[in-house]
């Protein structure tokens, strides 16, 4: 193969978040089913949780591009840890309004009350990365929730922070939690060969055999994350010896050695 494929390759597994890279899997074309649902019903908060690199940031991003044409929906990607910050941005998201000095809840809560949306929909915020919120601000997240103008879905990592989100006064605003996992063998299988085919690069795809999804998936746990910074940087080095040393690459199927390789670049082997 040219060095160019696996250059394209290698690309395909850049650690970014693109609703366009989204891949359809049985399980979690299920869950987000599950979650649209949950959107669609009244005056409850929504958690989505799992463990680092489960696909949530990419799940959101998804969830906000489809709903877009539908209603008022906002993704904040990045949390927005100062309070003030936090209220002006819903404000101006919201209604429109701009403010220049702090914001703060009580000023917040009042602009809820004395304004009505032009939408029938209650608009939906999609907070990702909550675990980073602190408690007090968590709490005033869910005290907007009991206004009923305003709804949230909440992604957080599986931390000591869901203790938080699991306390009474939560549990009762919440109408679903949801948990993302990392991939079995058969997903994992599906989402590297799909990603590849998506973009075109069949022959890589072909590449790779079940033995060495089976050693991939030990390696990875099944995580995503962990999963495309490995295919990355086995691809980096299949590119590296296509442009120095070609009679090193066995084609066919993907080498073991070079994935071995791959994982104790990227820490997921101890050298």
């Amino acid at each position: 193969m040219k060095p160019s494929i696996y250059e394209n390759s290698r690309d395909v597994f850049l650690d970014t978040v693109n609703a366009k890279d989204y891949i359809q899997l049985e399980r979690i074309s299920a869950i987000y089913d599950s979650l649209k649902d949950s959107i669609e019903k009244p005056l409850k908060m929504v958690l989505l949780y799992g463990k680092p690199g489960t696909g949530k940031s990419m799940f959101l991003s998804r969830l906000y591009q489809n709903l877009l044409p539908l209603q008022k929906v906002y993704l904040y990607s990045t949390p927005i840890l100062d309070e003030s910050e936090f209220f002006k941005t819903l404000a101006q998201d919201l209604y429109g309004i701009a403010y220049d000095g702090e914001l703060n809840f009580t000023q917040f809560i009042k602009i809820l009350e004395n304004r009505e949306l032009q939408d029938t929909a209650i608009p939906l915020i999609l907070l990702d990365e909550a675990q980073l919120y602190s408690t007090a601000m968590m709490e005033k997240i869910r005290l907007l929730s009991d206004t009923r103008k305003v709804k949230f879905l909440i992604a957080l990592h599986k931390t000591d922070k869901e203790d938080i989100i699991a306390k009474e006064h939560f549990q009762t605003r919440i109408w679903e939690s949801i948990k993302l996992e990392n991939s079995s063998n058969s997903e994992l299988k599906i989402y590297i060969q799909k990603k590849l085919m998506k973009a075109n690069c069949i022959d890589t795809a072909s590449m790779f055999t079940q033995k060495s999804i089976n050693l991939i998936h030990k390696l990875t746990d099944g995580n995503f994350r962990n999963a495309n910074k490995l295919v990355y940087t086995l691809f980096d080095i299949y590119l590296y010896y296509a442009n120095t040393n070609p009679s090193k690459i066995t084609k066919g199927e993907v080498s073991t050695k070079y994935i071995e390789m791959a994982a104790i670049h990227t820490g997921l082997i101890n050298a």
